[in-house]
């Protein structure tokens, strides 16, 4: 039998109401020794929480979901109590003190339900972002995806394939019965070839669920004192980055995280790039480069009162010119090429336009789409992997039909590895530790 599993499932106390989850077995035993009876399936009982001795531990809410209609598929409570550390540490160790129950691990609730069949890998995945979403379209990306968009898409795909399989292979066993067709290719061929092409369209939209699970990536690139760590920090409206007159302030990466109409942007200050022989500042004009080269969006800052000139080596198409400290400059302001901007980060002149060309980037990008998206390496991997099989299937019209049907076998499990149907033990343990104790 397995063990009950116990954890704080809401935040880390001091606040004002604490949430203690119990899943497993014993959960009846465990809410009957706590709370002196098991309530109600599905109705929160006003309860007093008492430990083996008989001393009151608090006084809270109680609830009771039964199995298999719970989040783990297993009998579930909860146990609703102040959010005190004492009372929240009371509680856990009489919990602890039980014959059968054990701490959780990290992200072991959700284990359990996507090995009860309560969700899939798809939707663990989900969950696990929606509990990270820092934005808007993260949420409704995680949400979406939680709620099981993916796992229908790619259930439908299966479907189809599978009545593929059965349609050669009823051809193979059975092609004297009279009820069997003598061929099968004018039924199943031309849809699994727009099988493939649905997955390829799929495909497309990888970039952009990417985007918004990980965030658009903006480099701010340019010559020593050209202003972009006070373009940085005028942007995030806090002090990131140290502001100098001295060339080679900045030597790495610093990152800021902005929420940009409801998608998250990576803000990242670089390196002045120039002439040196400094081994460190070399260092981090080459990690400035590399930025530039993997960015989604290059600005390149350059002073217009005369500090930091261009900057010829980065030659990112997606680079956009802006024209800094345009508050320094007495009288009309240089011409820049038609896509650049003027801003100073002291006056705060230029930023809702520089953000609203930011924004604008993201939006050609697609990323608001409604429809489901890939959002991660392996669900590409897979897809494409889905993808070359089917098409070497539909394509192999000289190979004998086992050899098709093979294929399309193949194509089938790399489908089902994405939502965890088949073969997936060795990646159980990288997607749950993303979780935190408690969920």
């Amino acid at each position: 039998m397995r063990d009950t599993i116990y954890a704080l499932s809401s935040g880390h106390p001091p606040a004002g109401v604490a949430v203690i989850r119990i899943s497993g077995p014993g959960v009846r035993f465990g809410l009957e020794t706590l709370t002196g009876s098991v309530p109600v399936a599905r109705h929160a009982a006003l309860a007093d929480m008492k430990d083996g001795a008989g001393q009151l531990l608090d006084q809270g809410l109680a609830l009771y979901f039964p199995e298999p209609h719970s989040f783990t598929g297993e009998d579930v409570g909860e146990l609703q109590i102040h959010g005190s550390r004492a009372s929240v540490m009371a509680v856990l160790a009489a919990l602890s003190s039980l014959p059968g129950f054990r701490p959780a691990e990290a992200g072991e609730f959700t284990r359990r339900a996507f090995e009860n069949g309560r969700m899939d890998l798809t939707a663990v995945e989900g969950l696990a972002d929606l509990i990270r979403a820092e934005t808007e379209h993260q949420r409704r990306q995680a949400l979406g995806q939680a709620g099981g968009r993916l796992k229908q898409l790619y259930e439908g795909w299966a479907r189809r394939l599978t009545y593929g399989r059965a349609m050669i292979e009823a051809e193979i066993d059975f092609s004297d019965e009279e009820d069997i067709p003598g061929s099968v290719a004018d039924r199943i061929w031309p849809d699994l070839e727009a099988l493939a092409g649905e997955i390829a369209a799929h495909l497309k939209g990888a970039r952009a669920g990417e985007i918004v699970r990980n965030g658009f990536r903006v480099a701010l690139v340019g010559a020593p004192n050209a202003g972009k760590s006070s373009l940085l920090n005028a942007l995030a409206d806090r002090d990131v980055a140290i502001v100098s007159d001295i060339p080679g302030t900045t030597r790495d990466v610093i990152e800021v995280r902005l929420d940009v109409g409801g998608h998250l942007v990576l803000l990242m200050d670089t390196a002045g790039i120039h002439d040196s022989d400094n081994p460190v500042e070399l260092e981090g004009i080459r990690r400035t480069m590399t930025t530039a080269e993997t960015a989604d969006l290059v600005l390149e800052l350059r002073s217009l009162e005369g500090a930091g000139g261009a900057v010829d080596a980065v030659l990112a198409p997606n680079r956009i010119l802006v024209g800094t400290k345009s508050d320094l400059v007495e009288g009309s302001l240089p011409d820049l090429p038609a896509s650049g901007l003027l801003v100073s980060s002291k006056t705060g002149d230029g930023l809702d336009d520089l953000l609203a060309v930011i924004s604008s980037r993201i939006s050609e990008m697609d990323v608001a789409r409604n429809d489901p998206l890939p959002t991660r390496d392996r669900h590409v991997l897979l897809l494409e992997e889905c993808r070359m099989d089917l098409m070497a299937a539909v394509l192999g019209t000289g190979d004998p039909l086992e050899i098709r049907s093979e294929r399309l076998r193949m194509a089938a499990t790399a489908l089902g590895r994405i939502t965890g149907s088949v073969d997936v033990e060795e990646l159980l343990g990288v997607i749950f530790s993303e979780f935190c104790v408690g969920k």
